[in-house]
Parts: structure tokens; C-alpha cells; sequence
């Protein structure tokens, strides 16, 4: 029998204990151990029932989900997959408990229906969350669950594929019982409770799926909100139809739909990018050079400088972590407009039933508002978070450099600024680093975690647990201006600008990336986001401006007009009370005016030119990123627009998205936008050569990783 399932008994009661750590996935190995220790106990005359149980912190956590890329690699076929075990389960002779602690999602869920029982500790959570890797349950869940939950309850969890609780699991029909105390004893004294009891197998309870009058509402509202909440998923509708097989055809046919519309999600783009999306996020976790062992500072205590928006939403943001703060500003007004402001984002969560008023005092509690330095020689960690000018910064960095223990980790908020710079002014720039919070800092998963030359390996390494203490995916990038995230963004909204110039409607370029799948627009987002913040930054930079390049012209001109987007009622569009945006007449002419002035002739550009302008520039300026190793990987990059720029997950990020064109293709329409409108579309080197190569940025990635094993 294999060590990853073990076999032993209490009394007349088989124990079934999956030993996978550290999640009990059902990798290749389990489900046969699972189902030769259903035949030992079958053949066992003294046995009366089994527990299944998992060892370790979980009962099952779900498929091992790198045997999906096996099977659409075609390294292996899926054959019938967990149906086998499925089968014996229910059918097994003696009646089957699975008690459940930690997680049982996916197909551990799938695995615990199949059982004539479920019982689980308070703690323990179930799910089918397939649907956020592009799939749906693929082994009877769509079937099973809504004769156990109801089609509603069903419907929801395949849907949208969030954890339920043991206590909403039990209310809803899929546990049996919440077990007090110790989870195998409690699971072993419900089996002889029991055993010798007629069991009913989930498949042929039909009694909770309902009439088609009584279930098609359910199933239009749940179209309508895919259609919402889920813009441009194949997966959740997917979801839909199967449970919906589940009210309208017998329980085999029903599961013969739903492998069928598994295959068609598992094939599809749209599965592969999420996939390739859940390994990005672990794998942006390991730095070369950086092991884990590499020691890190405890941060039990932060200070922040600055209590504007970025400021305020970084201490928020170390207050919802637990961590006490203070919270510096130079006057009395802005700090208290910083704190009205923190109060105010709390009192909304309070209103919206987030959390209770007593979560809310608790973390206001955290944050110490301040005037002076006193106390940031207790800090672990001090955060600049003051405007975006170098002179600035580097004052603040002079100042805490007599404060500050030799210990404490110093870190700028900046979006551009050179972090060697900024760290010229410290006498220990090994403990200076960039950590580029994107707003609203406190709602935001990405934090850019920016290595200067002298950033030393502890500090990298605090940076990232510091990270996920804060519930954020850090990613580390290196030192050049925007670093990563931003230094694409340029491109992407040059781009936009250029093309309203040449003749694009305004709505067009905006709608084309909506349609795309980004959550809005790229002018639409310079208006949520300030315009004048792009235009101090390229008056920063100004300096570095390469005579006789073309460059935009309208924003410097909206922001000449104080039209700086949402935040003064103008900007690209014109905004009412509500913040809804018009077209503006005032800006048609502005972009009249320019094109004479410049001497464009406008022209009809197709949706499928913005497209292409609008991805291809982030795409060619990533590979370049990568060229010069600002970003380690492709799949870095991903994890950053995806977190920080409201890229679609579904698209897998821009490099992924480039790989599913075909990098050929892609370097094709770039050197013909190089013809067309000069310098600025230079191909990047390392794009060109992976097109004549034949190869992706995927490869590249790996390529990489074997160069530095």
C-alpha cells in the first residue's frame, strides 16, 4: 500500500488517513490508495464502517493542479479520473464517514459527497473553487452538490468558488454533523452510530433539485451576475449550465455534461492563464540569491512619513495587519484631513458590514498620528510616503538617518524615483529599499518591492514576509525609472494619447481596453488617478527628454487648464456630483487645436489598431524590462498587472498574453508600428530573438530559472 494513504483500525472501525503533505492533494497515488484501503476494509468481516481522514493540517485540498498542464500539454490523458474512487466510495459495503478539518475543496469536496457521510470540526471549511482557475468541478461536483445543498446554494459555490464554513456547510445539507472535541474520535463515534443504517448514495437524492419553474430565476440571476461580477469568464457560465444539467437529466447523463464542459474549460486559454497565474504567485515568492534561510528583521512596530493618500493608506494597511503605526505629517490640517480620511474608509467598511465598529476602534486605536520624530526610534520599519520629488525625499531620508535604529528597515513609497538616489542620503544603504504601495494602499494587493545596488539580502528577504503579513503579493523589481509597473504604464498611456491625437474618439480608446477585459480604460484611469501626478513626475524627468521624439501633448494641456481628472470635475471626460463621466466639448476642441498645431491630419483607427497599440506597447516595453533584468521573469511582470493595473486574470498578463499570439506575430505587428511611427516602437532585442526562435516568454522564464539552479 502506498505511504501516501494509511490503513489502520479502531476497533470494528477502518481508518483511511491520506498522507500528502501539505495539503492531501489528490496526486497521482492517492485515489488508489484511498480505494486498496476501501477493499481492506471490505473484505474485513469485523469492519462495521471507515473514516477517510487527512492527515496533517487539511482533509483534501483539492487536484494536484499540475496534472491538468500534463493533460493539456498532452503528457497524459485524464482518462476516467476520480470517478473510480468516486464509485467505490458510494457503493463501498461498509458505509464510508469523511471527517473533515482544514479544507476540502475542489475535488476533496467531490471526494467527501461521494461518501455516505460528512462530518467536520467548526473550523473547517468546503468549496469548489475551480471556477478561479478558469474550470469547473470535474469529477460529479455539479451533480452532487445541489442534490445535497439545493440548486441555489449549488449554483453559488460552483459559481463563484468561495470557501463555506462548517456551520453554513451543515445548515445547507452538505455536513452531517460538527464535530466537538477531537475530530477522529468524534468521526469514529458517528461511524458505529451508523453502521449497519441503510445509506442513501448522494447520487440518487433528488428531492432538493426542484422545478424547472422554481430554478430557471435562480439560474438567470446567476447569468445576470457572471455577467457583472464575472465580465468576459467562460468558467462561471460553465458552472451554470452544469449545475443546471443537474435539474434536467439523469444523474450519469448529468455527469457525462459536466466532463464535457470540464475539457472545454480545461482546453481553453482562459484556464491556462489562470493556471499560470496561481504558480506566478508562488513563484514571484522565490528570489534567486535570496534562500529561504536568509534571516529577516522582525517588524513589530512602523512609522510612516506623510499622511496624504499613499501615506494614509499605508498605515491603514500596517493597522489591519495588527501592527501599531505612526503616523507623521509636517502640519496639524493635513494630518488631520489624513486621519478624517482613514476614519472615513473605515466608517464605510462598518456601514457595508466588512467588519464590526469594534474592529474599526481597534485599528484606529493602532494608528498614532504625530507631528515629530518622537517614537521612530522604536520603529522596525520607517515609510516615506511624503510627494514624489527627489529633493523631498532625500531630506526625509537625512532626517531619519540620526533617528532610526541601525536595524530598522527604511523603505520610499516612491513610483519612480532612483532608490540609490534616494539612498545617497542615508549612511546605511543597505537598509534602503523601494516599497511602491499602489493606491489605495490599503485595498491594493501589489506591492513593488524595489532592490537598490546596495539593498542588502536581509532586507530583500524581510520585504517579502513583510509583504505577505500585509495580505500582499510582493514582487521584487529593480531600480530604473517606474521599475516595473509604472515603467510599462508610460508606454500604454503614451500610446492612448498619441492615438487620440491621430483621430481616435476618446470613449473608443477607453471601451476597446474595456472590452479587452481591463477593468477601465487608460484615460479613464489617468482621470481616477490624477493627471497632474503624471505631469510632476514628467516635469521631474524633464531633463531626460530626448530632443526631436515625439511625445504627447494633451495631458500637459488638460493639466494647464487645472482640468487634473475626476478630483477637479475635468479631466479627459467631465464628471457631475457622482463622478460620472460626460463627453466634454471643451476637450474635442483642445484636441482640434493640438492636432492643427502639430499638424496631424486625423484619421479613421480601427478597435483593432488601439488594441494592438495599446498591449503591444507594454508588451515590447516588458521585454525590455526583462532584457535588462529589471524584472527576474516574465511571469513577475504578470503578477504586477495583474494585481496592480487591473489587467484581466483571465488574459494571464501581458507577457502570457503575448505567448498565446505567438511572439512571432507579436514582434511582426511591432516592427510595423516601428515603420509607421519611428523610434519609439523599436522592437525590443530579446523579443526579436525569441520570435526568430521560436520561443515564448514562458521558455524564457525557464530557461532562466535552469541558468540559476
Amino acid at each position: 500500500m502506498s505511504d501516501l494513504v494509511l490503513y489502520s483500525t479502531s476497533g470494528d472501525i477502518a481508518v483511511i488517513t491520506i498522507n500528502n503533505p501539505p495539503v492531501n492533494a489528490l496526486s497521482p497515488g492517492v485515489p488508489e490508495g484511498i480505494a486498496e484501503s476501501l477493499e481492506k476494509a471490505a473484505a474485513d468481516s469485523a469492519i462495521k464502517a471507515v473514516v477517510l481522514i487527512g492527515g496533517g493540517r487539511s482533509f483534501i485540498a483539492g487536484a494536484d493542479i499540475k496534472e491538468f498542464g500534463k493533460i493539456t500539454s498532452g503528457q497524459k490523458d485524464r482518462g476516467p479520473g476520480l470517478h473510480p474512487l468516486l464509485s467505490a466510495l458510494e457503493n463501498s459495503p461498509r458505509p464510508v464517514v469523511a471527517a473533515i478539518h482544514g479544507q476540502a475543496f475542489g475535488g476533496g469536496l467531490e471526494v467527501a459527497m461521494a461518501c455516505a457521510h460528512r462530518v467536520a470540526v467548526a473550523a473547517a471549511q468546503v468549496g469548489q473553487p475551480e471556477v478561479k482557475l478558469g474550470l469547473i468541478p470535474g469529477a460529479g461536483g455539479t451533480q452532487r452538490l445541489p442534490r445535497l445543498a439545493g440548486v441555489a446554494k449549488a449554483v453559488e459555490m460552483c459559481q463563484f468558488g468561495e470557501p463555506v464554513k462548517a456551520s453554513g456547510a451543515q445548515q445547507a445539507g452538505v455536513i452531517d454533523r460538527i464535530i466537538e472535541g477531537d475530530l477522529l474520535e468524534g468521526a469514529i463515534a458517528f461511524a458505529r452510530e451508523i453502521a449497519g443504517k441503510p445509506v442513501r448514495r448522494v447520487r440518487d437524492r433528488n428531492e432538493k433539485l426542484g422545478t424547472a419553474e422554481e430554478n430557471e430565476p435562480i439560474f438567470e440571476a446567476a447569468r445576470d451576475a457572471a455577467g457583472k461580477r464575472q465580465r468576459g469568464l467562460m468558467a462561471p457560465l460553465a458552472a451554470i449550465r452544469a449545475v443546471e444539467a443537474a435539474t434536467r437529466l439523469p444523474f450519469e447523463e448529468g455527469v457525462q455534461e459536466e466532463a464535457r464542459l470540464f475539457r472545454e474549460c480545461l482546453f481553453s486559454t482562459q484556464s491556462k492563464a489562470l493556471i499560470h497565474v496561481f504558480f506566478g504567485e508562488r513563484t514571484v515568492a522565490k528570489i534567486p540569491g535570496v534562500p529561504k534561510e536568509t534571516p529577516i528583521y522582525t517588524i513589530r512596530r512602523a512609522a510612516v512619513i506623510g499622511a496624504g493618500t499613499m501615506g494614509g493608506g499605508i498605515a491603514m494597511t500596517y493597522a489591519n495587519a495588527g501592527i501599531p503605526v505612526l503616523l507623521k505629517e509636517a502640519a496639524q490640517d493635513a494630518l488631520d484631513r489624513g486621519l478624517n480620511t482613514i476614519r472615513r474608509n473605515y466608517a464605510n467598511s462598518v456601514a457595508k458590514g466588512r467588519f464590526s465598529q469594534q474592529v474599526m476602534d481597534q485599528r484606529m486605536a493602532l494608528i498614532t498620528p504625530t507631528l515629530t520624530y518622537d517614537g521612530f526610534n522604536q520603529a522596525d520599519i520607517i515609510v516615506e510616503a511624503v510627494f514624489e520629488g527627489m529633493g523631498l525625499k532625500k531630506q526625509v531620508f537625512a532626517e531619519i538617518d540620526d533617528i532610526a535604529r541601525p536595524d530598522a528597515v527604511l523603505a520610499s513609497n516612491t513610483s519612480t524615483l532612483s532608490i540609490d538616489e534616494i539612498a545617497s542620503a542615508s549612511s546605511r544603504p543597505h537598509m534602503v529599499v523601494g516599497h511602491h504601495f499602489f493606491s489605495p494602499a490599503n485595498v491594493m494587493r501589489l506591492l513593488e518591492i524595489v532592490r537598490g545596488k546596495a539593498t542588502s539580502k536581509e532586507v530583500i528577504a524581510t520585504s517579502m514576509s513583510l509583504a505577505r503579513m500585509l495580505g500582499k503579493i510582493g514582487v521584487l523589481v529593480g531600480n530604473c525609472r517606474g521599475f516595473v509597473g509604472n515603467r510599462m504604464f508610460g508606454p500604454y498611456r503614451r500610446e492612448a494619447q498619441f492615438l487620440v491625437e491621430e483621430g481616435a474618439d476618446i470613449e473608443a480608446v477607453d471601451s476597446a481596453m474595456f472590452e479587452f477585459g481591463m477593468a477601465m480604460g487608460p484615460l479613464q484611469v489617468g482621470d481616477l488617478a490624477g493627471l497632474d501626478v503624471g505631469w510632476r513626475i514628467r516635469k521631474e524627468f524633464s531633463h531626460l527628454e530626448v530632443p526631436g521624439v515625439r511625445k504627447p501633448l494633451l495631458e500637459d494641456r488638460l493639466c494647464e487648464m487645472g482640468r487634473y481628472g475626476q478630483k477637479t470635475g475635468a479631466g479627459w471626460y467631465k464628471y457631475d456630483e457622482n463622478r460620472r463621466p460626460s463627453r466634454d466639448p471643451v476637450v474635442i476642441e483642445l484636441i482640434g487645436q493640438v492636432q492643427r498645431e502639430a499638424g496631424i491630419s486625423p484619421r479613421s483607427i480601427s478597435q483593432q489598431e488601439i488594441t494592438d497599440r495599446l498591449l503591444y506597447a507594454l508588451v515590447n516595453e516588458g521585454a525590455r524590462i526583462l532584457e535588462e533584468g529589471m524584472a527576474l521573469r516574465s511571469v513577475d511582470i504578470d503578477i504586477i498587472y495583474l494585481n496592480g493595473y487591473g489587467f484581466p486574470a483571465y488574459r494571464g498578463g501581458p507577457m502570457f498574453y503575448a505567448d498565446t499570439l505567438g511572439l512571432a506575430k507579436v514582434h511582426e505587428r511591432i516592427s510595423g508600428f516601428h515603420k509607421q511611427h519611428g523610434v519609439l516602437w523599436t522592437p525590443a532585442l530579446l523579443l526579436e530573438r525569441l520570435a526568430g526562435e521560436g520561443k515564448s516568454f514562458s521558455e524564457h522564464d525557464r530557461a532562466a530559472a535552469v541558468a540559476t539552479a
